[in-house]
């Protein structure tokens, strides 16, 4: 029951896009697919005036002159810029931001005090971190929110994010980790899939047929691991027999100490991205 009141309660809200880029349309394409928000209640704002029409024809969408006609005009505020401009976005919106507001930030490594000290005091924040695979609405999207969000805000959040994939609540001390794991991890998965490829190519298949398979193997992994609940460990030992071919696949790879090396990647990126926002 309350998820349906929830989803009514989303449905009459005015959502509104300072932003959009890559991230920013993928949102939008996901809401408006989704059919949770009316396209005539989504507004969007962009500095490249060409691109925010085209994706407002695309999508049925509100244009709007500015930054703050979106702020006037929204309830949920969600920030898709990049994170180097985001002070000057703040500073330019904080006199149109009310009480009524929830902002959402998707402004990478950037935390809900920075963006606090810009708007008006008890200002409603949450930090989102999706990837770029919102773009298929397959993202996973870690969510954060600030002092005195409440709970039907929290889920008006996530229902807006699931619309691009699948969100988790996190607290925001977690959100390095988040960005070395999931933010990173859609390049490091691409290096697998394309060595994967090269593996194939080399054995005689060619380039479009061994891409598509290593493809869809990693997407089927996934999906059989979200779907059924089965361990990856489980995963693996299901199509390892004896003395075969999978298991000498795997004794290579432990060989060259390809599970360190993933582990190792993930732990860099979150080291990085606590250097980047100076902690």
């Amino acid at each position: 029951m309350q998820t349906v009141q929830i989803t009514m309660t989303l449905t009459e809200k005015k959502i509104g896009f300072v932003g959009t880029g890559k991230m920013g349309s993928a949102i939008i394409h996901g809401l408006t697919a989704s059919s949770l928000i009316k396209p005539s209640n989504i507004y969007a704002s962009d500095i490249d005036e060409t691109a925010l029409n085209g994706i407002a024809n695309k999508y049925g969408i509100t244009p709007c002159a500015d930054n703050n006609e979106v702020v006037d005009q929204s309830d949920v505020i969600i920030l898709a810029v990049k994170p180097q401009i985001l002070d000057t976005v703040l500073s330019g919106i904080k006199n149109h931001v009310q009480a009524r507001h929830l902002v959402i930030s998707i402004a990478a490594g950037i935390p809900i005090r920075f963006i606090a000290k810009y708007l008006p005091a008890d200002t409603k924040i949450i930090r989102i971190m999706p990837n770029i695979t919102a773009t298929v609405r397959a993202a996973p999207s870690a969510l954060s929110a600030g002092t005195g969000v409440t709970q039907e805000e929290i889920q008006t959040a996530k229902y807006i994010f699931d619309s691009v994939g699948s969100t988790v609540i996190v607290s925001e001390d977690l959100m390095d980790a988040v960005t070395g794991l999931s933010g990173s991890g859609p390049a490091f998965v691409s290096i697998f899939i394309e060595a994967m490829t090269d593996a194939g190519v080399y054995c005689g298949l060619n380039r479009n047929t061994s891409l598509t398979l290593a493809a869809q193997t990693v997407l089927g992994s996934a999906k059989m691991i979200l779907e059924t609940g089965v361990h990856p460990a489980s995963l693996k030992d299901m199509v390892t027999s004896p003395a075969g071919t999978t298991i000498e696949g795997i004794h290579e790879l432990e060989m060259h100490k390809v599970r360190a090396g993933v582990m190792g990647a993930v732990i860099a990126a979150v080291k990085r991205s606590k250097e980047l926002g100076g902690k």
